[in-house]
């Protein structure tokens, strides 16, 4: 059977520059993987932590969800050879992925381990695998339905899920209207008929099957696309980072010029409690003003204010980033600061900042943030962002901790997972 062999450099983090392009969480096209594997020495890293590439060409891999025998699965969004989910294992534990294993015939985005059950999600369902006392799928080509037939539409189709400690599945159900436009114009539909069954987060149970989208709970409202979703087991409740609007400029080139359309909204993370309303499609947070402002769509002109009863951001991320991964980090490999603390992988890139294609890290404390966020692992791209000379190599996409507290980062452009691990000097 081939290997794959892993190959570690230790690095020394620095920042590098950035370009313009699209924010989204879909998968890329093939005509954009004209690319090559950026080599671990490449990945820019705080000191003392290292990259290595535990696997290429895994497709398009989305989310991944991590086993207590150590075996990696990996979410795909296009089916490969037939099969949208693929274990990958080290069967000797010699540092080496030397056995690769695909089942279920559906893609999608979400993977989610919790207890007993392997949980993964097509693009219309979400799905459920017991596990063994090893950590292994018993029966990978009987999966269990808990529910089918969420909404899709043709863009932001990714089902993200998280599973709580009381037996519940959060799916994200996005908007495919970037501000619930009527078509043709620049006007809001008021009220937005899209909140009755997209934009926000319903709740089902795990533990019930063939349940249907009637019988889910709208746990949240107000949120565009949160392909990014944790359950943070420290504060028991649910964190999300969404995607945010554009086209301020095309609309409304009166109220903000291109430089503002390109900086504006912020991406955001939220601690999303039953009940709560991200604002959408009526306002937005304004990362630079650091307010909520009505949306030019609903009568706002980039000033006025609003959504008084909306939620307030924890964190906020420059505008188009696409965070499309989030994980709190439970291990003990890294250094103490990142205990507890936030992984947010960026999918895309910033015209502010000229960065992105990152992976960044938020500090927390006692459940909140504790301190700014910061550019953790940089430079997949491949290529200076500010002066591109070729195409984008890698995009990140999920994330997942392994049993030694190592950091796995996956890549839906060229099907590279990424591992990061630490070792003090």
């Amino acid at each position: 059977m081939k290997k794959t062999f892993i190959r570690t450099i230790c690095l020394v983090g620095t920042l590098a520059g950035f370009h313009t392009v699209w924010a989204t969480g879909e998968t890329p096209t093939a005509a954009e993987k004209k690319n090559k594997t950026v080599e671990p020495s490449a990945i820019k890293l705080p000191a003392g932590f290292s990259a290595s590439i535990l696997a290429t060409d895994i497709g398009a891999a989305r989310h991944m969800a991590v086993s207590k025998n150590g075996d990696i699965y990996v979410k795909l969004a296009k089916l490969k050879d037939g099969k949208g989910i693929y274990r990958l294992r080290d069967t000797n534990k010699d540092g080496v992925i030397d056995e690769q294993t695909g089942f279920g015939d559906y893609p999608g985005t979400g993977i989610f381990i919790k207890n007993d059950y392997l949980y993964a999600s097509s693009n219309s369902g979400v799905y459920r695998y017991q596990l063994n006392d090893k950590g292994e799928v018993i029966q990978p080509d009987q999966p269990e339905k808990i529910v089918e037939g969420l909404r899709l539409k043709e863009r932001d189709q990714s089902k993200s899920i998280a599973v709580d400690n009381q037996s519940m599945i959060y799916v994200n159900i996005a908007s495919d209207n970037d501000a619930c436009r009527q078509a043709g114009t620049g006007k809001g539909l008021m009220p937005c008929p899209l909140l009755d069954s997209a934009a926000g987060i319903w709740q089902f149970h795990t533990n019930r099957l063939n349940q249907s989208y009637n019988d889910g709970v709208r746990f949240a409202t107000g949120l565009k696309n949160v392909v990014g979703l944790d359950w943070n087991t420290k504060t028991n409740s649910l964190f999300v980072v969404q995607h945010g609007r554009g086209k301020f400029h095309d609309f409304y080139p009166e109220y903000y010029t291109p430089k503002q359309s390109a900086e504006l909204p912020a991406e955001t993370m939220y601690e999303v409690k039953k009940g709560a309303d991200g604002g959408w499609p009526y306002v937005y947070y304004d990362h630079i003003q650091k307010k909520k402002i009505l949306a030019p769509e609903y009568g706002g002109d980039g000033k006025k204010t609003g959504g008084e009863k909306a939620m307030n951001p924890v964190v906020a991320f420059p505008a188009h980033l696409a965070p499309n991964g989030l994980l709190f980090y439970t291990g003990t490999m890294f250094p103490e600061k990142y205990r507890n603390g936030a992984f947010v992988a960026f999918h895309s890139q910033s015209a502010e900042l000229q960065k992105g294609y990152m992976v960044a890290f938020v500090p927390f404390k006692n459940g909140k943030p504790s301190g700014p966020w910061e550019i953790f692992a940089d430079n997949f791209a491949g290529i200076d962002l500010a002066k591109p000379t070729g195409p984008v190599q890698h995009r990140p996409c999920g994330l997942a901790q392994g049993t030694d507290g190592s950091l796995y980062v996956s890549d839906d452009l060229n099907g590279t997972i990424f591992r990061i691990a630490y070792k003090k000097k």
